[in-house]
C-alpha cells in the first residue's frame, strides 16, 4: 500500500492560495479537518482536503456563505462515501441553486420586456436550457429518485 501525500499547513496554504490563518478557521468551523498530526504534532492534510478546500474557495467567489457551505458538504457527505461523484453532484446542486437565485433577480427585468424583446431572448435561451433540464432529468432517474 503506497502512502498517500500529507502537507503541512503552510504547504496547503499555498497549494489552495489561502491563509494559514484561514485553514485554521475553516478547520476549527469542520469544513476541513487534518488527515492526523505528526510526530511533532504537526497538523497534516491530504490531498483530498486540498480538492475540498479548493471548492470551499470556489463556492465562496460564488458568493455562498460558510454556513451554507458546511450545510451542503455535510448533507453530501452522508449521501455518498465516493467523494469525487458526491463532490461533483453537491457543486451541480450549489452552481443550480445559485442560477435560481439569478434567475429570481433577473425576473423582474423580464417582464418589462417588449413581447418581440421577449420572444428573442427566448429563443436563444430556450434550446440550452432544454438539453440542461434534459440532462437533469437522466440524473434524477438514475438515482431513482422519480
Amino acid at each position: 500500500m503506497s502512502e498517500h501525500v500529507l502537507h503541512r499547513i503552510g504547504e496547503l496554504s499555498k497549494l489552495a492560495g489561502v491563509s494559514s490563518r484561514t485553514i485554521d478557521f475553516y478547520t476549527s468551523m469542520g469544513l476541513i479537518e487534518p488527515e492526523r498530526r505528526s510526530a511533532k504534532n504537526y497538523r497534516l492534510y491530504s490531498d483530498e482536503t486540498l480538492n475540498r478546500l479548493k471548492r470551499i474557495v470556489q463556492l465562496k467567489k460564488d458568493k455562498y456563505t460558510l454556513d451554507e457551505i458546511k450545510a451542503n458538504m455535510a448533507g453530501w457527505r452522508k449521501v455518498s462515501t465516493e467523494e469525487q461523484v458526491s463532490g461533483r453532484l453537491m457543486e451541480l446542486q450549489l452552481h443550480l441553486e445559485q442560477l435560481q437565485r439569478e434567475v429570481q433577480e433577473i425576473e423582474p427585468v423580464l417582464n418589462q420586456l417588449k413581447p418581440q424583446q421577449a420572444k428573442q431572448v427566448f429563443k436563444r435561451l430556450v434550446p440550452q436550457t432544454a438539453a440542461c433540464v434534459e440532462a437533469l432529468m437522466l440524473l434524477i432517474n438514475k438515482g431513482g429518485i422519480m
